[in-house]
């Protein structure tokens, strides 16, 4: 049997930290009651394990427990965040501002409020991928409602100014919206002191359940819910409460905090011995800024050859990808690439190396080895 390819797509997902499997446990099958059935104990019992997991995320955040609201996950709650703050405010004005290198999760939504009479500004970026606050300032206008800019993009990793993001938005009365889905779990965010309005993240980004995440409201913003129904997150957000996977996404945001020091110290060491491992085998080029950026994120462009060949042949030894989980399933070279200058081949060619809390020196060697030689090959004539 052909071995396991190293996993090197952590932006995309992470594996579920055995104990937080087992913090989850109970949930399916012994305490399985629905959170809203009130009346009666194993109803009230789900809801205690609901109320005291939001308890724990919000503690870790610094923020009320009534500001975490449960969703599907940060896709639904960045859908949650744009459309429904402005929703809320479209007597105010109807101008949203983002950036050209967001999640689609972010820049569909946006464009989907373009196409009901919203003015949307996207805000190119330069080769390093990160946002001049100045340039952002400079598109904000008196109707300006809305703006987006991620914490850590998911396929460079490149880590926004927030703080200066935040002040000018404060500073004019302008909501400021960040999916910080590759941040939490990995660096500390306390949303609050940055002037982050709404936070939009998912568990299994830092070794929690797929299926769960949430949307943190600071304490005054009003949204207008996107699913109706039972009224549940506070009629924000109606459908039932998963307990299991919501004890799980505390249990995990708890377990990947206490490590992260710890685990970014080693995998800054590990990333940059791959960084340069591949430079020395030539004609490899980092994608955006170095600093600052996630330690568990590195994205190469290799020269020389092409990028469908070479997907193919590392697809045999190493899970890497081209760009975010979403866009490769489109075929389309990553529009973050695109954004940063790349050409359609040079994004094309690109890979992106997630690392993780199982990434081992050994796995490093080997991924160079394996580089160099599927490199190469395919140089050659």
């Amino acid at each position: 049997m052909a071995a396991a390819p190293i996993y090197f797509d952590h932006q995309a997902s992470t594996p579920c930290d055995p104990a937080v499997v087992a913090a989850m446990a109970p949930y399916w099958s012994d305490d399985f009651a629905n959170p809203s059935s009130r009346n009666h104990r194993p109803g009230l019992a789900a809801a205690a394990a609901v109320e005291t997991a939001r308890r724990r995320l919000a503690g870790a955040l610094g923020v009320p427990a009534e500001a975490v609201l449960f969703t599907s996950g940060a896709t639904e709650a960045n859908n949650l965040a744009i459309k429904g703050l402005c929703e809320a405010r479209m007597g105010q004005g109807r101008h949203l501002v983002t950036v050209a290198t967001e999640h689609r999760a972010v820049l569909d939504p946006c464009r989907y409020l373009e196409r009901l009479g919203f003015a949307l500004t996207v805000l190119p970026v330069p080769a390093s991928g990160l946002l001049d606050p100045a340039a952002l300032g400079a598109a904000l206008r008196p109707d300006t409602v809305l703006v987006s800019v991620m914490a850590a993009n998911n396929e460079i990793g490149v880590l926004q100014p927030l703080a200066a993001i935040g002040a000018l938005c404060q500073a004019r009365g302008i909501a400021f919206h960040c999916d910080g889905a590759q941040w939490l779990g990995h660096l500390p965010l306390r949303p609050l002191d940055w002037g982050i309005d709404l936070l939009s993240f998912s568990g299994h980004k830092f070794y929690g359940p797929k299926g769960i995440g949430a949307l943190v409201l600071a304490p005054g913003v009003e949204i207008a819910p996107q699913i109706h129904g039972g009224g549940q997150e506070r009629g924000l957000r109606s459908g039932s409460v998963a307990t299991p996977l919501v004890v799980g996404l505390a249990e995990a945001l708890a377990r990947a905090l206490a490590d992260a020091p710890q685990r970014q110290q080693r995998l800054l060491a590990l990333g940059e011995r791959l960084r340069l491992g591949l430079e020395a085998l030539g004609g490899i080029a980092v994608n955006g800024a170095l600093e600052p950026r996630l330690a568990h994120n590195l994205n190469v462009s290799v020269a020389g050859v092409d990028g469908g060949r070479l997907h193919r042949a590392l697809r045999q030894q190493l899970a890497v990808s081209g760009g975010s989980a979403c866009s490769s399933a489109t075929g389309e070279p990553s529009h973050v690439l695109r954004a940063l200058g790349l050409s359609r081949a040079a994004a094309a060619a690109s890979v992106r190396f997630g690392l993780g809390r199982g990434t081992t020196d050994l796995q490093i060697e080997q991924t160079l080895a394996s580089m160099g030689e599927i490199v190469k090959r395919l140089r050659q004539p």
